[in-house]
This record gives C-alpha cells, structure tokens and sequence, in this order.
C-alpha cells in the first residue's frame, strides 16, 4: 500500500485548511506550531503512516494554503477549536488523537479540553498545559522582561512585528528557527531590546542542522506567499481567549496524555511550574519525555526519537489499533 503524502482541502466554518495526510487507520490530527506549517510534520507522517495510523498534518488558519480570515478576531482560540472539529468530520471520521507542536500544542490542548468527545487523547510536543489563569495574559507579559519586552508583547501591535520580519523574510526565519534550536541558540530569544527588534538576538548567518537550505525555502517561500499577519493574529488573540475560557479557569484536561519537550527550549525552563502541575492539570498524563540536548524545534530537531515515542503512546492507547473513543 502507497504511503504518499496526499493533499487537499477541506470547508470548516471559517473558509478551508490544508491537510497533508499520509496512512490508514485510526486518525491523527497534527497541528504545527509558529512560525512554521505542515511540513514541519514531514518526518512524522511516514512514521505514523508505517506504524498502522492515518496521520494528517493541518495549515492552520492564517498559514500556508489554508483560509486567512481578515478579522484579527477570527484567530482565537475557540474557532481553532471549530477547526479542528470540521477537519475530523471532513475526514469522515467521529473522533482523533490530537497532536500539536509549540502554538499547536496548545490549540491542541484547548481543543481536547472543549471537545472531549470528539479528541479522546492529546500529545502535547513543547509547550506544555497550563490552564487558564486568574491574570490577563497581555498584563502577565507586561510584568516579564524587566527592562526588555517578551516577545508575545512585542507580537501584539499589528504591523508591528511584521515591518521587521517581511523585508526580509527567509532570513528572518533562519534566525529565529536557529534562535531556538539546541545547536545554534545563543542569548534569550525571547526578549526584545527596548526600541529594538527581535532578530537584534537572532544568531547570524548559521542555520540549525536540522533545517536544510531547501527546507528553508519551502518555509520561506510560504511566508514571502502569504505574509506572516495571519500567523501573528494568534497571538494577538490571547485576550480574548483568556475571557472566551473563563468558564474553564483552572480546568484539567483528563484524557490520556502525552507530553514530550526539549530540555534546552525556553518553553520547558519558563514553563517549568506548569509541566511540575500535570498531576493536577493532565491527570491522564501516560508519557512524559524531556530530550536531553534538544532545543524548542523537537519533532524535526530529533525526528526518528519523536516518531518512536508518539507511535509507541499511540499504540498504548489505541485499543488493538481500533479507533480510540
């Protein structure tokens, strides 16, 4: 049986996304981070696809071939979540396991939480849960940095971020992709100067080894294609997900679970209260992995150990290889 990558289309309420699937069997909806698209599933699916599952990567809204509402609102986290319900339906199937990777991880989070029926496990790659809080996030943001500017505050202003990235768009992603990865970082990426830009922390003319110049090029030349305002709109909605989640303040999500992080990424040091809480918050927690050596880019920094650990949690929780749910 062929295992090629087969792409299309698919209508949910708010335009179409792009899917990349790969396999038969039970569904596995894969959701990428920022700032990258579905190829940065590319490893994983033929992985998946061999170990008896159909896995099937998403555009996300605003990215690559999928819709790209104008509406800075659109992109909150409760139309991801329709999203990802209409692909599963699309797909002809009832329910998924959701894997999601940086941003994805946490649609995939919110999703499995608002729709438990419907996405009975979740993989958590990167960011790990954190319900949501008492305090707004834009205010959180305001309080970190002391004398320089988190990143999701200099993200906010629209036009803001895109004024230093569009100029120069491959090399801007070159920078950030090396910022984050475990063989090229250098300094806190996360941080922007007062009055600078965020490529002031980038390291320069390197790329990490897991990004090939042609893999450079298919992102690139989606961003140079699309623009990146539909990709920062995510971020620009975490007020309005932090007041469209009230009714779910402190919620756990109980579905088995699995989390998977690098050791080196910021994500798992600045988040380190909230991967000590899985006890409280991911109950159903069956796998948790922290990569020593491995940077924020995970299931491309060490894609055959990221194949291996989600087709063995897979195959944990899939009842001989039926459907889960």
């Amino acid at each position: 049986m062929s295992h090629d990558v087969r792409h299309h289309l698919v209508a949910v309420p708010g335009g179409r996304i792009h899917v990349a699937e790969q396999g038969a069997g039970p569904l596995v909806l894969l959701l990428h981070g920022f700032p990258e698209t579905w190829y940065s599933w590319r490893h994983q699916l033929p992985a998946l696809a061999a170990a008896g599952f159909r896995a099937a990567a998403i555009d996300l809204r605003g990215y690559g071939r999928s819709s790209k509402p104008a509406d800075v609102a659109a992109y909150r986290m409760t139309a991801h979540v329709a999203d990802n319900v209409a692909v599963v339906r699309a797909l002809g199937e009832r329910s998924a396991v959701i894997v999601g990777h940086d941003w994805g991880a946490t649609i995939a989070a919110n999703t499995a939480l608002l729709r438990p029926g419907v996405f009975p496990a979740v993989g958590l790659l990167s960011v790990p849960y954190a319900p949501r809080g008492p305090y707004r996030p834009t205010d959180a943001f305001a309080a970190m940095g002391g004398e320089e500017e988190f990143y999701a505050s200099y993200f906010q202003a629209p036009g803001r971020a895109e004024a230093e990235i569009e100029p120069d768009v491959r090399g801007w992603l070159a920078g950030f992709y090396a910022a984050l990865s475990a063989d090229t970082m250098a300094g806190p990426a996360s941080f922007v100067p007062r009055g600078g830009r965020l490529r002031d922390r980038f390291p320069q003319g390197v790329l990490p080894s897991w990004l090939s110049e042609d893999d450079l090029d298919v992102y690139a030349g989606e961003f140079e294609r699309t623009g990146l305002t539909g990709a920062l709109n995510r971020y620009r909605n975490m007020d309005r997900d932090w007041e469209d989640l009230a009714a779910w303040e402190g919620a756990p999500i109980t579905q088995p679970a699995l989390f998977a992080g690098g050791r080196l990424d910021p994500s798992t040091t600045w988040m380190a209260d909230a991967i000590a809480a899985f006890p409280e918050t991911l109950p159903g927690l069956t796998a948790s992995h922290l990569l020593d050596g491995c940077g924020h880019w995970i299931q491309q920094e060490r894609p055959d150990e990221v194949g291996r650990l989600l087709t063995g949690w897979l195959r944990s929780i899939t009842p001989r290889g039926r459907t889960l749910g």
